[in-house]
């Protein structure tokens, strides 16, 4: 495999990206692609009993609180027993939506990562948190990139998503339009909520791998206290700045993935410098007239 430049932009600028200064992951063999080989032989027993425990823990927490197409797709993936090997689900997936996974060290450069998903390939953590781990992680891992996010990209609708969004950054590169962009992800991809006929319910990958903000998005807390919950609009959202550190304070929600699919659509070059006239939002902001769903 072709190794990647160690100077390149991406390392220089790692200490904005990671506390310690440096990523997680291994990069020492990846390609240019930033894809490395999952080496699914070298998971130890322990980490296959870590994987057990986080989907048991979350396997109790998404019944009446994921969207169907979630629970649907991650029964039949059959991964509960130990890390899945990406190569097996690729031949599922792919019969089923045209995509495909491919394994990286951790985080990838921007333009990779779009060039991934407008390509149809969904770049998948190798590593494995650890035990002191098991609550809270700051990278992402196998288990929230898997868990998370590949039961979605069944879904045909959200699959075409994914990849308009990944053409969509690689424009947003050149239009100074990617923290909009990163927003748009943030609160669909990540956060997002879903409206569902039994309620709101949840389709965002950073939920439905956490142990406690699956309880919280939809219910808010034991002392009362309740995150907005606000339908979903396109500006409203790329104006929102947002919490890595916390439970959200704002949440946003789809009637449908179809909502999802046509409101992001447009190109969004006059969008972009609508935006940058504006003020950015904080988080918790709710505005004059704003519907929220009260649930709880």
């Amino acid at each position: 495999m072709e190794t990647t430049v160690s100077t390149d932009d991406f390392f220089a600028s790692v200490a904005t990206k990671s506390d310690s200064g440096a990523l997680r992951g291994d990069y020492t063999h990846a390609d240019k692609n930033y894809v490395v080989a999952q080496n699914w032989a070298g998971y130890t027993p322990e980490q296959h009993a870590l994987w057990r425990r986080l989907y048991e823990r979350q396997a109790k927490l998404i019944p009446g609180r994921a969207c169907d197409v979630f629970l649907d797709s991650i029964k039949a993936l059959d991964v509960s027993q130990g890390i899945p090997q990406f190569d097996r689900t690729t031949e599922a997936l792919y019969k089923a939506t045209g995509w495909q996974l491919v394994a990286v060290p951790g985080l990838v450069p921007d333009h990779t990562f779009f060039e991934h998903l407008a390509n149809r390939r969904f770049p998948v953590t190798v590593w494995l948190r650890e035990e002191h781990e098991f609550d809270y992680i700051v990278e992402p891992d196998v288990f929230h990139d898997f868990f998370g996010h590949v039961p979605l990209l069944f879904n045909p609708i959200f699959a075409e998503h994914l990849q308009e969004y990944g053409k969509g950054g690689l424009k947003a590169l050149k239009l100074d339009g990617l923290a909009f962009l990163a927003r748009l992800y943030w609160y669909t991809i990540e956060f997002g909520l879903i409206q569902s006929p039994e309620g709101l319910r949840i389709y965002g990958a950073g939920i439905l791998s956490s142990g406690g903000e699956v309880e919280y998005s939809l219910r808010g807390s034991g002392q009362n206290q309740q995150p907005n919950r606000i339908p979903f609009q396109l500006e409203r959202v790329m104006r929102t700045l947002y919490k890595i550190d916390s439970y959200q304070e704002t949440y946003f929600v789809i009637r449908d993935f179809q909502q999802l699919f046509d409101d992001t659509a447009p190109d969004f070059t006059a969008l972009y410098e609508q935006l940058k006239a504006q003020d950015a939002l904080p988080a918790n902001t709710l505005l004059p007239g704003e519907h929220n769903f009260l649930v709880g």
